[in-house]
Formats: C-alpha cells, sequence, structure tokens
C-alpha cells in the first residue's frame, strides 16, 4: 500500500495492473509487434469495459471525472508492461477535447472514447512545421503516434489547437516505426481541413497533459526495469557469489532506485497540482526533465547490470530500454530544463518557492 494513495486510487492501479499484466505478456507482444497495425484492440476493449479510457472524462460524456492523479497511475502501470495501446495520447488528446472542444466536438469524439471505439491521439509541439491559411493547414507533422488508428489527430500550431482527420482530403498519412517499436505517422499537410479546438493557450493546456502522462509511463518503464534488475543481480552468481552482492552493481541499482523515485515524485507532483487548477508549468517542465533525463540513465544502468543478457533482442530489458529512450526523446530533457531555466531566471523567488 502507497500512504500517499487514497483506497479508491489504489483499487484504480490495482485494476489497471490486473488488466495490462494478463495480456501484455512476453509472447503475446511479441504477436502483436508481428501485427499490421501494432495495436492491441482486445486489450483496449478490455481497458473500456473496465472503465479506465474515460476514466478522467467528465460524466456528461460517459467518464468517470477523476484527476491527472489518476491518469498518472493509470500511465505507470501502462509503462511497467508497455502494451500496444495508445492510453497516454489518446486520453490527453480527449482531455483537451473536454476542455476546451465545442459541444458539438465532445458529443462526437469522447463517448466513443470512454467505449474504446473511438481512438484520438496528438502531435507534439517540436515535431510540427505547419502554417494555418484561411483555417487549413499546411506542412509537416513527425511521428504521431497510433494516427493509423485515430479518428482525429490534434496539432498544435503555435498556441492554437486544431484537430485533423487522418482520412480527409489533402492529409497524406505515411507510416513509420517509433524507437520503442509503435507504429507512428509522418503527415504531410496540403490544405487540410482543420476544426479549431477551444481559444489559444490550448495547445499547452494539453501538452502538459501529454508531459505528464509520459513521465509517468517513465516511471512504469524505470521501476519494471529496476525490478528486474534487481531479481537478475540478486539470482545470477559470479565467484560463487550473487552479482548484487559487489559494491559496484549494488550502488549502480540504488542509483536506478533513485531515479526511478524522483521521475515518479515530480510527475505526481505535476499531476496533483494540475488537478487543483494551479499554475504547474514549473512543475512540469520539473517532470519533463527527470523523465528524460533521469529515464536515460536508469535504463542504460539496468541494461549494462544484465553484461551480455541484454543484448538479446527478446529479453525484456532491451524492450525497457528503448521505451526510455523514446520517451527521453519525446519529452526533450534539453529542451525542458532550458525552458524551466528561463522560467526561473525571469520569475522573481520561483527558484525559492519550488
Amino acid at each position: 500500500m502507497d500512504p500517499a494513495l487514497s483506497p479508491e486510487q489504489e483499487d484504480l492501479r490495482a485494476l489497471a495492473a490486473a488488466i495490462i499484466n494478463d495480456r501484455a505478456t512476453p509472447g503475446h507482444l511479441a504477436r502483436i509487434a508481428r501485427s499490421e497495425d501494432r495495436f492491441d484492440r482486445d486489450l483496449w476493449r478490455e481497458l473500456a469495459k473496465a472503465g479506465l479510457l474515460g476514466a478522467q472524462l467528465p460524466a456528461d460524456v460517459g467518464g468517470d471525472g477523476l484527476g491527472l492523479v489518476e491518469l498518472a497511475l493509470l500511465c505507470e502501470q501502462h509503462g511497467r508492461a508497455v502494451p500496444f495501446v495508445p492510453l497516454p495520447w489518446s486520453t490527453a488528446a480527449a482531455l483537451a477535447v473536454a476542455e476546451h472542444g465545442s459541444a458539438d466536438q465532445r458529443v462526437r469524439w469522447l463517448p466513443g472514447v470512454c467505449s474504446g471505439e473511438v481512438v484520438l491521439t496528438a502531435a507534439l509541439p517540436a515535431a510540427v512545421r505547419v502554417r494555418v491559411e484561411g483555417g487549413r493547414l499546411t506542412g509537416t507533422v513527425t511521428g504521431v503516434p497510433y494516427a493509423h488508428v485515430a479518428a482525429g489527430i490534434l496539432v498544435p500550431v503555435g498556441a492554437s489547437l486544431y484537430a485533423v482527420d487522418p482520412a480527409a482530403a489533402g492529409v497524406s498519412c505515411d507510416r513509420a516505426h517509433t524507437t520503442g517499436g509503435e507504429i507512428a505517422a509522418e503527415l504531410t499537410l496540403d490544405g487540410s481541413a482543420a476544426e479549431k479546438i477551444g481559444v489559444s493557450g490550448a495547445a499547452d493546456w494539453m501538452w502538459q497533459r501529454i508531459a505528464v502522462a509520459l513521465a509517468s509511463v517513465q516511471a512504469g518503464v524505470t521501476e519494471a526495469a529496476v525490478r528486474m534488475t534487481a531479481e537478475y543481480t540478486s539470482t545470477r552468481r559470479q565467484f560463487q557469489r550473487p552479482l548484487s552482492s559487489f559494491q559496484g552493481v549494488a550502488l549502480k541499482a540504488a542509483d536506478g532506485y533513485i531515479d526511478n523515485a524522483a521521475i515518479r515524485a515530480t510527475a505526481i507532483s505535476a499531476a496533483w497540482r494540475l488537478d487543483r487548477g494551479e499554475d504547474a508549468t514549473t512543475e512540469v517542465l520539473t517532470a519533463a526533465w527527470w523523465a528524460a533525463e533521469a529515464g536515460h540513465h536508469c535504463v542504460h544502468l539496468t541494461q549494462h547490470l544484465h553484461g551480455g543478457v541484454s543484448a538479446d533482442l527478446a529479453y525484456p530489458i532491451h524492450r525497457y530500454f528503448l521505451w526510455g529512450k523514446q520517451i527521453e526523446l519525446m519529452l526533450g530533457g534539453s529542451a525542458a530544463l532550458a525552458r524551466l531555466g528561463d522560467l526561473i531566471a525571469t520569475t522573481p523567488g520561483l527558484g525559492e518557492t519550488r
């Protein structure tokens, strides 16, 4: 039991873990990785049936109205198994529609998100090279996860947010594979029709939710990697002693444990402040930096502690290494740190109050 969580939050986490772990076995993940869409639709339906896909959405569209702390807990469980489902992306995009979308947009997409029939996804601001002309979008968007199965893609352009139908005229969607093995799209927009979502500022609002979700996934990734490493080094013997008894191994494993704890703490802190309706820019950037920097460090050292076994692509530690790197690249550790530094430098007393 985590004393910081309520019994309801513990139950939510346990339910997500039971559903995901039941299906996300190494053999099953390998089969999904060989499928055309690399999307575990059966797991997606199970998550929807349990009410987990709409848990954060308002009750008027079929959700439970829970907060970002609960989303962080769900994303942690996602990270511990890294199944082929777009949980962080679809949820963050749906939250943006719920908060900023019109009545028509909310009715059109959100009940389907709750039921698992509709997938939404989003582009990261750094991946967008798009201009707006007369309400239409022209340009390119790189690496949009699960765009090939999505009903709508939310594209941030400056401070504004637009929804694009991937099947609409003027939208070219070319598949590519991410570092973690998922399918992402390279979008080319040629005067494509788009629906504006809310007013100026919606883009950063969504990015903050994506950053918290990805940081929470990274908390799950690094926790699983550290646990796997602890088990391996405790059972693998060298010179008639467990590897874990050697000081160099123990110190590196301890570093990984601290990395994981910091990633989780900063992600939960950012989620908690956002739930309170407060300005959480500093906390979100802090969580993004820790997830990128400490995530990179943790997955490197846990793979290193597995020695030659880590070179086997079929061994699970390699999958966590790839996911840790993918999240690092998506969150852009140096970019988050630069933004955080600028914010601290230009806000009197911020460094002390945080």
